[in-house]
């Protein structure tokens, strides 16, 4: 099969490349996807778990990507819940192989069942930056009707979905970051925005939740905005501030199968919106992977068209 590997740790995005791999083997309690639409983190080259596996030996060659969506082409010994030509979208786990290939293996818990009715493009875009926000909020936040949330990159991957999803609880949102990103982030549901760059984090008043993504000065900064019994999450980098008499929380997203089936649903019926930025053919991850930063929405990566031929 086709997947884009990275075999040297020291070349960056420079050592990704189109090659051929063996087709994956499913292990038990494992599904083989075939790979319809992926997405992928910038940073996860410099993730330790691209490069060994939970045991800490080295599985170079490894294929990145985490986030799929897709057919399920294979069952693994004692897997339960899914079948076999089933739509499915989800994570691959972070120690193995990803999703940047035309067959990935996951494990079956997972993956959650896609309606037939939504692209698997906009699927690829909704795994990691659908459960990050709602872990973020909800699970260590603790957000509810009548609060207010300050979120940091309102007009990101993870932000915008923050956004919405706040906005759907009851709460008032306000959302941070770079002046073109206003427009977006007012449209997706956020009461005010705040420009890092010209105004006054201050602006904000105080907060029951802040929801950082940036890290650095910024997250120095929005401990002081974090009322009495509030909670500032980062997934940026571990706090090194605590709000007064409130909590800090740093956090890396976990699967769940339950939540992805809400969140799908969501998706299906028009109450969430991911923001996909370029789709692109497999042979142009390597390029993708290099795009600037301040690129607007999730790119995608096509790989398999919905009557199974190879995108181009």
């Amino acid at each position: 099969m086709r997947a884009i590997t990275v075999r040297d740790r020291d070349a960056g995005v420079g050592g990704l490349a189109l090659t051929d791999m063996p087709h994956p083997q499913a292990a038990v309690n494992d599904v083989i996807v075939r790979v319809h639409a992926a997405g992928f983190t910038p940073g996860e080259l410099d993730w330790p778990t691209t490069w060994a596996d939970r045991a800490g030996r080295d599985r170079t060659p490894t294929i990145p990507g985490h986030e799929l969506s897709g057919v399920v082409a294979e069952l693994g010994y004692g897997t339960t819940g899914l079948t076999v030509g089933q739509r499915v979208f989800g994570l691959a786990d972070w120690a193995r192989d990803g999703s940047l290939a035309e067959y990935t293996a996951v494990e079956a818990r997972n993956l959650a069942p896609l309606a037939a009715d939504v692209d698997h493009t906009l699927a690829a875009a909704l795994p990691i930056s659908g459960l990050t926000a709602w872990q973020a909020l909800f699970d260590h936040g603790h957000l509810t009707t009548g609060q207010t949330v300050l979120i940091h990159g309102a007009a990101g991957g993870v932000g915008s979905i923050a956004v919405q999803l706040a906005r759907e609880a009851g709460a008032h949102v306000i959302g941070t970051g770079r002046a073109g990103d206003r427009d977006l982030a007012l449209s997706l549901g956020a009461h005010a925005f705040l420009d890092l760059d010209a105004d006054d984090l201050r602006h904000a008043g105080q907060v029951d939740v802040v929801f950082d993504v940036i890290g650095g000065d910024v997250l120095q900064r929005s401990a002081e905005r974090v009322r009495p019994g509030g909670t500032l999450v980062s997934i940026a980098m571990p706090p090194t501030v605590q709000p007064e008499d409130g909590r800090a929380v740093f956090f890396v997203v976990e699967p769940d199968r339950a939540r992805l089936a809400d969140l799908a649903e969501r998706l299906r019926t028009g109450r969430l919106r991911p923001v996909v930025g370029a789709v692109r053919p497999l042979e142009e991850a390597p390029s993708a992977f290099a795009r600037h930063p301040r690129t607007r929405g999730k790119t995608i990566i096509r790989i398999t068209d919905e009557h199974g031929g190879q995108q181009s």
